[in-house]
């Protein structure tokens, strides 16, 4: 164990459960299964409180409207396109990041190749 309690990448925190040990997992995208269709490719990583996933589109690539039942962040990481919702429409670029309130619909039009990161709170 170092001076930060850290050992072998597992520390221990007040807030689990008696005799639970949290965890510190590293990932890398081209480990992670995809899942989607030839105009998505989807990747998530779940976590106890949500999940972190990245989403490669290609130009073209509609995200028909929707919404969710939990709260979502948004980021845009390449690529270019227009996000509509309630509000009105959102220009999407490079480090645009939108946050949705549960409930709040949305769509999505990719003009570009496109990343996105998204992060999915559970409900």
């Amino acid at each position: 164990m170092n001076g930060l309690g850290v050992t072998r990448g597992r520390f221990f925190v007040g807030f689990l459960g008696e005799g639970e040990m949290a965890e510190t997992r590293q990932f890398h995208w081209d480990g992670v299964a995809p899942y989607g269709d030839d105009k998505a490719d989807r990747r998530l990583i779940a976590g106890r409180a949500g999940d972190f996933k990245r989403v490669q589109v290609q130009a073209g690539y509609l995200a028909s409207r929707h919404e969710h039942a939990f709260e979502q962040f948004f980021m845009v990481a390449e690529g270019e396109g227009v996000l509509v919702c309630a509000e009105g429409e959102v220009a999407l670029r490079p480090g645009v990041v939108v946050h949705f309130d549960p409930g709040a619909w949305h769509e999505a039009r990719f003009d570009t190749d496109s990343v996105i990161y998204e992060v999915n709170f559970r409900e």
